[in-house]
């Protein structure tokens, strides 16, 4: 890694920096002192234009590519664990920003168990800690996150902290979890999910066996037959030829939970009405072409964005699925025939509190707004697609949002406005007990938060 130190964002003036007037004396500082001062800007990048970090740091990555493996690692991995922290994090206050600032990393790297010792201990001596070295405090492999809470107040002398914090005090309002779940609830969305694929034109086997052969973590998850995980390490997709030949597909399981409740019929013709770039149009094709015979059936998938549908296309070619098509959305009209599909998927635009566990940034970036200015548009879409569903066809209503007014009040007004359509019961994948709408939650099978309701035309 190069170590000259790159230029604070905007936000910052030469006279409040986070890194500023820190002598080092050795490799090992001058290395810690040029990550903590990239983490920074790309941290204030973050914070000011309120884009993803997933963004900022891909494109980050694009412009620098001298950095090495380990580089952007660190780097990676530090950005991301001071957001899925910063409820205790923002908590530190040294008196000086730029202590303050190695006081969070120092932190950070401690909840996270960062490995890189020489780095972190650098941090630490710049953090100037009052009560004690952060090197000194030792956590288990697998601790747990009460011990992670009694850690940070060890270190940072802050008794008051809560588990709770973790995530805004906006959520739990909005997001109601009993107090018995909620340290579940936080628990998973303080840890890094797993990466989850779906085996889609060869057999789970088959795929697991050849990613093991080219040193991809693999295993079949106990829940759904085509679902797999590959663990929880960063995995460069395009060295994966599995991949490149669309023979698996990246896709979250509580995302799979969805095409298991469609359960759609190689015979049936499904319109995904708000497809984006296909995740789950290319699940309802794979689940049709499982079935041992001829698909007669067809999908039309939906989105406003022209973009992700064009993803949707070069996806589908690559697995080599014939029948797809693509129909944009032009204004309210309904872009495809009324009365004509045999299921249609509303996978509706939402806050996506549930995939707060993937891109912890976001908890931090939304507000209460996300989920309050949601609904309107909700209803209306599900009312709008709702008018394809053909008599006796399934509609499903999907949300990857936590909150009911998002999700069960969805369903509830459009039901209250119509008597055409019915609510079906479904089973929850993961517990087997019986619901008129499903909540996944991120705790159940170590995955995102999703929500789903099916119901039928009369």
């Amino acid at each position: 890694m190069s170590h000259n130190i790159p230029a604070m964002s905007n936000a910052t003036t030469s006279d409040d920096k986070y890194v500023q007037d820190i002598a080092v004396t050795t490799p090992a500082q001058k290395r810690a002192l040029s990550y903590a001062t990239t983490i920074a800007m790309l941290f204030d990048q973050v914070i000011t234009t309120s884009m993803p970090a997933d963004r900022i740091i891909g494109q980050y990555f694009r412009e620098h590519k001298k950095h090495g493996s380990k580089d952007r690692r660190v780097i990676r991995e530090s950005l991301f664990g001071l957001f899925r922290w910063r409820g205790w994090l923002n908590q530190l206050d040294s008196g000086q920003k730029h202590s303050t600032w190695f006081q969070q990393l120092s932190t950070c790297a401690m909840l996270e168990q960062h490995q890189w010792s020489d780095i972190i201990s650098a941090w630490n001596e710049f953090a100037q800690w009052p009560q004690t070295r952060a090197d000194q405090i030792q956590l288990e492999h697998k601790a747990s996150l009460n011990d992670k809470l009694s850690a940070f107040a060890t270190l940072s002398g802050i008794t008051t902290s809560q588990i709770t914090q973790l995530l805004p005090q906006w959520f739990w309002q909005l997001c109601p979890v009993v107090e018995a779940e909620q340290y579940a609830v936080v628990n998973a969305m303080s840890s890094r999910p797993p990466i989850w694929a779906r085996a889609q034109t060869l057999s789970t086997a088959k795929v697991i066996e050849s990613l093991r052969q080219a040193g991809v973590e693999a295993e079949a998850s106990r829940y759904f037959s085509d679902a797999i995980s590959l663990g929880h390490k960063s995995i460069n997709l395009n060295e994966i030829s599995l991949y490149k030949q669309g023979h698996i597909e990246i896709q979250d399981l509580a995302s799979q939970v969805i095409g298991q409740i469609c359960q759609p019929s190689s015979h049936e013709k499904w319109w995904d009405a708000c497809s984006g770039a296909g995740g789950k149009t290319l699940q309802l094709y794979s689940l049709m072409s499982q079935q041992n015979v001829p698909i007669t059936g067809n999908i039309i998938a939906s989105d406003i964005r022209r973009k992700p549908l064009e993803e949707l296309r070069k996806r589908a070619n690559r697995a080599g699925f014939e029948n797809i098509s693509v129909v944009p959305w032009k204004g309210d009209e309904l872009p495809v025939d009324a009365n004509a599909f045999d299921g249609v998927l509303v996978d509706a635009p939402c806050s996506c509190t549930g995939t707060w566990r993937r891109n912890p940034d976001m908890r931090w970036l939304d507000d209460a707004s996300a989920i309050i200015d949601k609904p309107i548009l909700q209803l209306a879409i599900l009312r709008r697609s709702a008018a394809a569903v053909k008599s006796g066809g399934k509609l499903i209503y999907a949300t990857c949002s936590l909150s009911p007014s998002e999700n069960e009040q969805i369903v509830q007004d459009f039901l209250s406005e119509t008597t055409e359509f019915e609510l079906e019961s479904v089973t929850h994948p993961f517990t087997g007990q019986q619901c008129d709408m499903l909540t996944i939650w991120p705790q159940q099978a170590d995955s995102d938060g999703m929500f789903v309701a099916k119901m039928r035309r009369k």
